[in-house]
């Protein structure tokens, strides 16, 4: 393993811009806190053309800056409490989980599926993926065990497909089988749910992926950069999605009584979930990359409207006033806004020994920030408690059997992503 460097940056820009993956912007229509299926938008749908390109334009801009190890935000502390190893580097990795026995398996966004063995150091490939649309922030996503897998060997994967009209996101189950020689392969592959419509475009897909203590299975599901559909329940786009383990839809979902696609959604009016994690008290908290200026963390709550596109603590990228969270009560507020932004990127809620003044915590990856950000907790509040300088654009975060902390680098928009792991100082 090689050790991890550290070294103090120079903030050249601090929020001039939001993260590569922030893009947004909204028409100021009505909408009511929860709409029937049967409703439709009444005022123009989607951003000016040139607002759109504003926030394009903004985006690439803000990659180059990351790459270029300049922070959007402020990147925190360089006195870092743990000690930082390299352990090996994966081809834009995207997201990882541990097997029982130890071993990681990670995502790579061109379509693999890796299974890394830490012992070894040795990755081979899962075969069986299915063919993914890698374009954009597109890709392969999440990976997730199934809460039975020591008995059924079942994992979860998300991605993004292609089909009519464009591409959308989708979620399949599998068996994993794996062999002697360190590899594998998904067997009995099912799609278990796909976004509804597939639209043009290779943004704000989601997928983020968990599971309750109850065996309910929770999918993100971001708008695609289409905004409106965040607010229409003909479409699942923009929802926090909530099923049974095999795609079912429960009959308590807070909306199953209008069926059809409505039927999935515990949660809407959100823009861009990339985490999620569940709390000890059994709360979900999600944090989503907002506009300009308006990174949120939010406690999702069952029917409940969290208000984008009409809402946001943020503005347009061209300069167009976004109307706050606190003009419109009805819509759930953020129990915590970023600005600037920290482009946040994958989501634990720490429960182990390692770092036992950290129990109950949260932490979070911060792309644009260049940072690991942690988060305390007090009942339906939140607050930003720490933020660790990583210098590193940070994509997911997971806890290991041991109680180390892990990170994956997001790899600089298509290339080498560092894996590290994180421990207490000696």
């Amino acid at each position: 393993m090689i050790p991890f460097r550290h070294s103090m940056i120079f903030l050249a820009t601090l929020g001039l811009l939001a993260a590569c993956d922030n893009s947004a912007d909204t028409d100021n229509q009505a909408a009511s806190p929860a709409p029937a299926a049967t409703e439709q938008a009444t005022a123009p749908a989607g951003p000016e053309e040139s607002t759109a390109e504003a926030n394009s334009d903004a985006e690439e801009a803000a990659a180059e800056q990351a790459a270029d190890g300049q922070p959007t935000a402020d990147p925190g502390t360089d006195e870092l409490p743990f000690s930082v190893t390299e352990v090996t580097q994966f081809d834009a990795p995207w997201a990882m989980t541990f097997l029982p026995d130890g071993r990681l398996l990670v995502t790579e966004m061109a379509g693999t599926l890796r299974l890394h063995d830490l012992g070894t150091d040795s990755s081979e490939t899962i075969s069986g993926v299915p063919e993914v649309v890698h374009a954009g922030q597109g890709g392969l996503g999440d990976v997730l065990l199934h809460p039975q897998f020591a008995d059924n060997q079942q994992i979860y994967i998300s991605y993004a497909e292609a089909g009519d009209g464009g591409s959308g996101a989708a979620v399949a189950r599998a068996r994993l089988v794996l062999d002697e020689d360190g590899g594998g392969a998904l067997e009995d592959l099912q799609v278990i749910w796909r976004q509804t419509p597939k639209v043009s475009g290779n943004g704000h897909f989601g997928h983020r992926l968990a599971f309750d203590s109850d065996g309910m299975l929770w999918i993100s599901s971001s708008e695609r950069q289409k905004f409106d559909p965040a607010q229409d329940m003909n479409s699942n786009l923009g929802k926090m999605v909530r099923l049974n383990d095999d795609g079912s839809v429960p009959e308590d979902n807070p909306f199953a009584d209008q069926g059809e696609v409505a039927a999935q959604v515990w949660s809407l009016g959100h823009r861009n979930i990339l985490g999620m994690a569940f709390a000890a008290d059994g709360k979900l908290w999600a944090h989503e990359m907002g506009p300009k200026d308006g990174d949120e963390l939010n406690l999702i709550e069952k029917g409940a409207n969290y208000g984008y596109p009409l809402v946001s603590n943020g503005e347009h990228y061209d300069g167009k006033p976004i109307p706050n969270h606190d003009t419109r009560p009805e819509f759930n507020a953020p129990a915590i806004t970023w600005t600037p932004v920290i482009s946040p990127a994958g989501f634990i809620i720490y429960n182990g020994e390692l770092f036992s003044d950290w129990q109950g915590d949260g932490f979070i990856g911060g792309m644009s920030s260049l940072s690991l950000v942690r988060v305390e907790f007090d009942g339906e509040e939140a607050r930003e408690a720490e933020r660790f300088d990583m210098q590193k654009r940070i994509r997911e975060v997971e806890q290991g059997p041991d109680g180390a902390i892990w990170l994956l680098e997001d790899g600089m928009r298509g290339g080498e992503g560092a894996l590290l792991k994180l421990t207490p100082q000696q």
